[in-house]
């Protein structure tokens, strides 16, 4: 479990030692922009995992060095003798708008989102698939950790965004991958309240009753995919807000504009805005989040 000393990863790290699991609390304990370290957060949770009557170990692997995720691989294999769900969140935020995003900006990102849960899934997998042409059955899983931004676009946030998309197109890929060796890998949109959201929509505060944002309620759809009886659930993205889980439909076939003979650019632009007299743009992030189920933090 990567990035699992704070958060919603600290929340997945408790729901899946409840459910039985033996944990890897991987953490670096960075600032929310990717600086310094501390290890106490990994073993705070291992704490509570072990006050809990579980078993868990804390790891301070880099996820997005690639020798280092391997050895996160490791250390599950040499802690518990055996790695069968490997859940991705790690994660840091530097907000910029585009024209003011210099290049550090956008890479450190990049690099920490996405080569974070490539790394670890790439030796994961190598290791399953290791396991299948064994001739052992496999029931393995990947859960990656995308974002609104990631999936209806975020003003703002165009490192993080294309992150996050990519870390969706990384989980439709590896579904199809994986599948023959009997590795499911799923994505979550998950939404909470946490260093990240908290930063970009300042204190959340929390709610009498059912609390909408607790990061806790992203987890059960984590540990129902984990789960023996979910091994046909491969290649979705979940968003995840408060109760409502909407299993997310994205690119599919939309408007065709089709020519027998081919298109030329005046005839297509044509066709174009005959069909779109208003135009086309992107909904934007607060319209499809309600769509799906859930709402902006600016309006809580």
């Amino acid at each position: 479990m990567t990035g699992a000393g704070r958060g919603i990863g600290r929340a997945h790290a408790l729901a899946l030692a409840e459910a039985g699991a033996r944990v890897v609390v991987n953490d670096l304990g960075v600032s929310l922009t990717g600086e310094g370290g501390d290890t106490s957060p990994a073993q705070e949770v291992v704490a509570e995992i072990e006050a809990g009557g579980s078993e868990a170990v804390a790891d301070g692997a880099d996820v997005a060095d690639f020798a280092a995720a391997k050895g996160l691989v490791e250390h599950a294999l040499e802690a518990f003798g055996r790695l069968d769900i490997l859940v991705n969140n790690a994660g840091i935020l530097r907000d910029r708008m585009l024209v003011n995003m210099d290049e550090a900006e956008w890479d450190s990102v990049i690099t920490v989102h996405l080569k974070g849960h490539f790394a670890p899934t790439r030796h994961a997998a190598a290791h399953w698939r290791e396991r299948s042409k064994a001739g052992e059955e496999v029931r393995a899983r990947v859960i990656n950790t995308s974002s609104p931004s990631g999936v209806f676009g975020n003003v703002g946030q165009t490192n993080y965004g294309a992150a996050k998309a990519g870390i969706a197109g990384l989980t439709l890929i590896a579904a199809q991958e994986l599948g023959r060796y009997g590795v499911t890998v799923n994505c979550i949109a998950p939404n909470a309240r946490t260093r990240m959201t908290e930063a970009a929509f300042g204190e959340l505060p929390e709610t009498e009753g059912f609390d909408p944002i607790a990061p806790e309620n992203n987890s059960p759809i984590v540990v129902a995919l984990c789960a023996d009886e979910a091994q046909e659930i491969t290649g979705q993205v979940f968003f995840v807000y408060g109760g409502s889980v909407n299993m997310l439909r994205g690119w599919e076939a939309g408007e065709l504009f089709a020519s027998e003979d081919g298109w030329d650019p005046d005839a297509l632009l044509g066709e174009l805005l005959q069909r779109l007299p208003e135009g086309a743009a992107p909904a934007g992030m607060l319209e499809s989040m309600q769509q799906a189920g859930g709402q902006s933090m600016r309006t809580l």
